[in-house]
């Protein structure tokens, strides 16, 4: 039987009026690894900061087993900007630095009486080499300048350090609050791996969806201030939710039903047997509650008609971008083409944002220009654009922009009820936006490019901090939108869903254009990965076999034989076109129209042409010395 770690009984927690969740229970225990969802303002991160022990509740009990290690990476870690990487990682809050500090503090006193006691804890939690840890999930992280300052760190490598500090003490439960927020691919891919060979137990919010079903054995979500639990991964999550669903629906149309005529009874009965009848209006009223519940999630596919947008899109002409040494773009050339949905990916620092915000006009180029068609009205979401007032209500911050907006065919939508698209209810639009989560604030931020009716979308980086739910609304309302989209994100599921088309930024102004999604660059990227290496290996090997040839043996021969010279031009022949038949097969490859079957065949069989070329050709060189 697994052990437990964590036990919540009966918890509830409101901000005034507004009720989070009430009276939820689980627990967690060895081994588990939770995934937790719910619409954004919803309680998900109040819920792991409660757990961590920096907010308080109104009602129940959270109990922990005794000596238990818990680490948490808040959604938005802060350190102390003067300090460095390596001391922002004993700066942490864990129950190593604790001791570490108690130890030095043990040192410089007088008072050695507990210094024994202190020492057997160092040992017990392996504390004397916390350094040497630290260095290195640092640089498995890819921040290998440990004197840098944090004030001089990017949102991703300040995130990536805020995860270092929860990794180095290799904990028992480990809480997670949107892990993979700034980092980029290779950095989510490295996690992801990382959590799937560890033997950690988690809790986790996290958005994306690929991650969530790789990393998660089990589902929590929270919806209607309830918690439901599933056991199973996303995949396993999406297909009992529904079943859930449809059966409260079905729930619902009974309430339905039975209130029409509940509704009739009422309106027939005579005030003298009102008291007699009291039982049966109180139960009208319950059955009123059930009746009016919401099951839409707010998942309404919404059709946009779009500006007219013309033939002519934009282009490139010849652009160099640098920033000192770095180079983002050289002599960049590209033509977009009408309706195309574009995704950006690569690491952090390759440029991606620069390259938008060149196309925004925010970043001129060092040379070249970018030619706008004249019919372009662009739509665009930024990283840093979220700037509103905090003393307006929701509503009036998209009335500003918009009273209606048009969805072709003579229809209309008011400002409300585009935002009741995108999961504000009437009465959270009249809320203040001080008022709003991080995640709500990113949904009305979006709600405010949406209306403006753009005919080019550009998103850097939309998923962040959105929930699950909203993902899927803004999958659908890209999916059938009537003009050009670049989505530069490091969301997986998303770019899969909405792109055909990827430019990959691979660094120092090395870019790829791919026909096709993320899933099937990454297919790709394996096996081209796969052939360098292979190809490295041969070259090494070949370097080898030279080097061991023996000069005695070459002066004692002094001519071919008749075999030999045969043998010697039919090699002559066959490495030319074996070198053909594998760069046939390379373009093939890259063409990103193969499926997975034939990309591991050809990969495969331009594996055995290297070997069979590398052994030809050993062979040609031989013989030749002798020719």
């Amino acid at each position: 039987m697994a052990t437990p770690y964590l036990q919540v009984d009966g918890l509830t927690k409101s901000f005034g009026d507004l009720v989070l969740f009430g009276n939820i229970s689980f627990g967690i225990a060895e081994g588990q690894r939770i995934g937790l969802i719910a619409k954004n303002g919803s309680g998900k991160t109040t819920l792991l900061n409660i757990l961590a022990g920096k907010e308080s509740y109104d009602e129940g009990s959270v109990v922990y087993r005794r000596d238990l290690q818990v680490a948490y990476l808040e959604q938005d870690p802060q350190f102390p900007e003067n300090i460095t990487v390596l001391e922002a990682c004993f700066q942490s809050e864990n129950d190593v630095t604790k001791l570490i500090a108690e130890y030095e503090r043990v040192m410089e006193s007088d008072d050695h009486s507990t210094l024994d006691e202190v020492l057997s804890k160092m040992d017990n939690l392996k504390a004397w080499d916390y350094e040497q840890r630290a260095k290195q999930i640092l640089s498995q992280l890819k921040i290998n300048n440990f004197d840098q300052k944090i004030s001089e760190l990017s949102g991703g490598q300040l995130k990536r350090v805020a995860l270092a500090n929860v990794l180095i003490t290799e904990p028992d439960l480990i809480i997670l609050d949107e892990p993979t927020n700034h980092l980029d691919l290779e950095m989510t891919e490295w996690l992801e791996e990382h959590l799937q060979r560890s033997r950690l137990s988690l809790l986790m919010v996290t958005h994306d969806r690929y991650f969530l079903d790789r990393v998660c054995s089990e589902i929590f979500e929270i919806d209607q201030k309830q918690l439901y639990q599933y056991k199973g991964n996303y995949s396993y999550y999406l297909e009992k939710r529904q079943e859930r669903v449809e059966a409260q629906n079905a729930e619902i149309d009974r309430a339905n039903n039975l209130l029409r005529k509940e509704l009739d009874w009422m309106r027939r009965q005579p005030q003298a047997r009102a008291t007699k009848a009291k039982a049966r209006i109180d139960a009208f009223y319950d059955l009123e509650k059930k009746a009016q519940q919401a099951r839409d999630a707010g998942n309404v596919q919404l059709q946009m008609k779009g500006s007219y947008i013309g033939n002519k899109i934009f282009e490139a002409k010849h652009i160099y971008k640098s920033f000192g040494d770095l180079k983002i773009l050289e002599d960049f050339n590209y033509v977009f083409s009408r309706y195309e949905k574009m995704g950006i990916v690569g690491n952090n620092g390759t440029g991606k944002s620069t390259f938008i915000k060149m196309l925004m006009g925010e970043v001129l180029p060092d040379k070249g220009e970018f030619d706008i068609g004249e019919t372009v009205n662009f739509g665009y979401y930024s990283q840093d654009g979220l700037q509103f007032d905090e003393q307006m209500k929701v509503i009036d911050v998209v009335q500003d922009i918009a009273e209606v907006i048009d969805l072709g065919n003579g229809n209309r939508l008011t400002a409300s009820q585009f935002l009741q698209h995108f999961l504000f209810a009437p009465e959270k639009q009249h809320n203040y936006v001080y008022k709003l989560s991080g995640g709500e604030k990113r949904r009305l931020y979006l709600c405010t490019v949406l209306i403006k009716n753009p005919n080019f979308l550009v998103l850097d980086e939309p998923t962040n901090d959105l929930d699950i739910v909203t993902l899927n609304i803004l999958e659908e309302y890209l999916q059938s939108f009537k003009g050009c989209v670049i989505v530069v994100s490091h969301d997986r599921y998303f770019m899969d869903k909405v792109v055909d088309h990827l430019l990959a930024f691979r660094g120092n102004a090395q870019i790829k254009d791919f026909p096709g999604n993320y899933s099937q660059y990454r297919e790709w990227k394996e096996v081209q990965d796969l052939l360098e290496k292979e190809a490295e290996d041969a070259a090494k090997t070949k370097d080898v076999k030279v080097k061991a040839e023996s000069p005695v043996k070459k002066e004692e021969k002094t001519k071919l034989s008749f075999k030999e010279k045969r043998e010697f031009e039919e090699l002559d022949k066959l490495i030319p076109q074996l070198e053909e038949e594998k760069s046939c097969l390379e373009n093939e490859l890259s063409s990103g129209t193969l499926s997975t079957e034939d990309l591991l065949a050809k990969s495969n069989r331009i594996s055995e042409l290297i070997d069979e070329i590398d052994e030809k050709t050993m062979r040609w060189m031989e013989l030749s010395e002798w020719v």
